[in-house]
């Protein structure tokens, strides 16, 4: 399995803050993009044909475990949980 630092650096990668609209606005990951996670499944069927790995993150890890968790379920094989955003920040070139 890839690290989250090798997936990043690929530059293939689909990174997603599962956080509220306001907790994104406030600050996140540069590239990310804001899907809260109770309007995941909405999103579900670009993330399935967009065939890129998918790394989610929220404020302490708990919300894109979950969003991770529903992923798997519906057939994703490549999704990763960043954690927190201050754990993804770590990972910033």
């Amino acid at each position: 399995m890839k690290t989250i630092q090798e997936i990043l650096d690929s530059g293939n990668a689909t990174i997603i803050d599962v956080r509220t609209s306001s907790e994104f606005a406030v600050s996140h990951f540069p590239n990310a993009i804001n899907i809260p996670l109770d309007e995941l499944p909405k999103h579900l069927h670009p993330l399935k044909t967009d065939n890129k790995p998918v790394i989610l993150y929220c404020r302490s890890g708990n919300r894109s475990g979950i969003g991770m968790n529903f992923l798997h379920q519906q057939g994703l094989k490549e999704v990763y949980n960043g954690g927190g955003l201050s754990d993804m920040l770590q990972y910033k070139n």
